[in-house]
């Protein structure tokens, strides 16, 4: 059953990673590197929604939702750094 729960989370790191991509009109940076935007997303978005009180519930759309608005964080703060160099 672990592995299940772990193809969940790169699959779902995949499709958020990948939307936020198209959100922000990023260049397509592959499976693997919309994985792991995503699943880091994944723990920015939950957190941020967490400080905010914003409580999204559980459920396959709501993980993709809070995936893709952390993964947007995530890819706006890494384009504003690179952008300021």
């Amino acid at each position: 059953m672990e592995s299940q729960g772990l193809i969940m989370t790169i699959i779902i790191g995949a499709v958020a990673g990948w939307l936020a991509g198209l959100i922000l009109k990023a260049e397509g940076k592959g499976f693997i590197i919309n994985a792991l935007v995503g699943i880091a997303g994944a723990f920015i978005g939950s957190y941020l929604f967490g400080l905010i009180g914003f409580s999204i519930g559980g459920g396959l759309i709501n993980a993709i939702i809070t995936s893709t608005a952390g993964a947007i964080v995530l890819l706006a703060v890494v384009g504003f750094l690179r952008k300021s160099q």
